[in-house]
């Protein structure tokens, strides 16, 4: 699991991967849809495809000479499961922390 998590962090460390994977949220889309709001050619949109593809973040099908995208509910659902694990422990810590300033004498000036 921790060699498919850097390789998906790594691969949404890109805010133009992040972007596109924003627009999938609303549905699949083709290589040219996804250039569009963008700046830079479609090659290299497809290169941030392969990143993605590659993490398992999105999948492609083949479609006569389009290749539509769409997102990967797979890797979503681990990237969710290792954040709530994270989220778990760091809520153990607070209420840890929460418990032990509760039964901490207050020091008030004299």
């Amino acid at each position: 699991m921790a060699s498919g998590l850097s390789t998906t962090f790594a691969a949404l460390s890109d805010p133009t991967r992040r972007a596109i994977l924003s627009r999938l949220a609303s549905g699949e889309a083709t290589v040219m849809e996804l250039a569009q709001p963008f700046s830079m050619s479609q090659p290299a949109i497809s290169r941030h495809l392969k990143v993605l593809e590659q993490a398992g973040l999105i999948l492609r099908r083949i479609d006569g000479s389009k290749r539509p995208c769409r997102l990967a509910p797979a890797a979503i659902a681990e990237t969710e499961q290792w954040l709530a694990q994270l989220r778990r422990i760091l809520e153990a810590n607070y209420s840890r922390l929460d418990l032990l300033l509760a039964a901490t004498p207050s020091k008030e000036p004299s």
